[in-house]
């Protein structure tokens, strides 16, 4: 098997063997672009390249090859003892590379990190429809965000089409069952950003509580104020109680920080094992309506299925605890809004905070946003919307971003999956 160094990056010429093996190689390591093709499959790995081979350096001599291990391709360790020749470039042939399309603006320094010697299309700006349905016929993965409308339909348009990375823990906008048809594995990026979301949750709680919101308003408007027993007046946490429903990773930080502040913690989960709240105080609860009933806040951190597409409603309200407050960072199909809003115009609610909505961005005349807007309606100081801003931070993002490109970086290379959801 000849290969050509098409970029040389680095060479030096030692006389004799001056250095140990091993810093030969490393010094001498090329790192090249390898993909299905030229005989073997990705699927089999390092186990496609176990003889050694030619490179041919251009402006150089022929240096013999042992293959060690893959990294986003072929990486051949060059060594001529005697005169050693140490290249660092990129090693070509036909069929080299992976195409990877990158739907919304990325930190793209952690995607080029973790797939370099790929082809990345995008990155810099939103794919709409039109154009992912042209990228994606040509596609050997997709890094994606929430908002990609991969469908069965999409789907099928990729041929080539082998990871779908998600760049979220939930994978909503992804037909998983035409991903399994078409042989396409979709991976995700759990336990990346419940910190970041569960810290958003409570500030909502503390907002609303609070009135931060709308006491920073009214400052910012240049109003007088005079210090009285009726100015602002919030509710304190102490001795209140929690109540979460979905009691994963980010109920249980949202439980952490509940008991911190001096609240009385209660959960319910149908997917959780027995015990499982015991480690953090947390009391569960077998029913939906018995924790509605007993909750002064309920906070919602379950994912959307069949199951819980509208599990607040116009019923379930009705179970409440009169006063209560809501709180959403989960999916906003969740909640029924408009019942949420008959709920806070009837007091039902005392507040709702919801960084999650059915449709994003709502409408412009959605009945939610124009009662928000109205200073006379109850809903326009007692609610507090957020754009589904839960997990963003600079760390989070970076993190989750590098879990998805090594996830693609990992399929394409026929390596065991970490966190594949179909």
């Amino acid at each position: 098997m000849d290969f050509k160094v098409t970029s040389q990056i680095d060479s030096a010429r030692h006389s004799g063997v001056d250095e140990d093996e091993e810093s030969v190689l490393r010094r001498a390591d090329i790192f090249g672009k390898f993909r299905q093709g030229a005989g073997c499959h990705v699927n089999e790995g390092p186990r496609c390249l176990q003889s050694d081979f030619n490179i041919s350096v251009i402006g150089g001599q022929p240096v013999r090859c042992i293959p060690r291990y893959l990294h986003s391709g072929i990486v051949a360790h060059c060594i001529s003892f005697g005169d050693v020749l140490c290249v660092g470039g990129a090693v070509t042939y036909s069929d080299a590379m992976a195409r990877i399309i990158v739907t919304a603006p990325q930190l793209m320094s952690v995607v080029n990190e973790e797939l370099p010697g790929h082809e990345v299309v995008g990155g810099d700006h939103f794919m709409d429809r039109q154009e992912l349905s042209r990228q994606i016929a040509t596609a050997d993965a997709i890094l994606t965000s929430l908002s990609d409308p991969l469908d069965a339909e999409m789907i099928g348009q990729g041929k080539n089409l082998k990871v779908i990375g998600q760049c979220a823990a939930g994978f909503n906008n992804i037909d998983l069952d035409a991903a399994k048809q078409a042989g396409v594995v979709v991976t995700s990026t759990p336990g990346v950003l419940h910190e970041a979301t569960a810290d958003l949750a409570f500030t909502l709680l503390l907002e609303v509580t609070r009135r931060t919101g709308e006491a920073e308003r009214w400052v910012r408007a240049g109003r007088a104020w005079r210090y009285d027993h009726t100015f602002m007046l919030g509710a304190g946490l102490q001795g209140a109680t929690l109540g979460i429903v979905g009691l994963g990773q980010i109920g249980e930080a949202m439980a952490r920080r509940g008991a911190a502040f001096g609240m009385n913690v209660i959960a319910c989960d149908p997917y959780s094992p027995d015990g499982c709240g015991r480690s953090l105080g947390v009391a569960m609860v077998d029913a939906l309506g018995d924790l509605l009933a007993r909750s002064d806040v309920f906070s919602l951190h379950t994912p959307l299925d069949e199951t819980t597409r509208g599990l607040i409603n116009a019923d379930t309200l009705a179970l409440v605890k009169p006063g209560a407050i809501l709180i959403n960072t989960a999916r906003g199909p969740i909640c029924d809004t408009t019942a949420v809003l008959r709920a806070l115009e009837s007091g039902r609610l005392a507040g709702a905070g919801l960084d999650v909505l059915p449709q994003e961005p709502p409408a412009a005349d959605d009945p939610l946003l124009a009662a928000a807007r109205d200073p006379g309606h109850p809903a326009h100081h007692r609610c507090v919307l957020t754009p589904h801003a839960a997990f963003f931070t600079e760390e989070g993002f970076e993190e989750m971003r590098r879990k998805a490109a090594l996830e693609v970086r990992r399929g394409i290379m026929g390596e065991p999956l970490r966190n594949r959801v179909n």
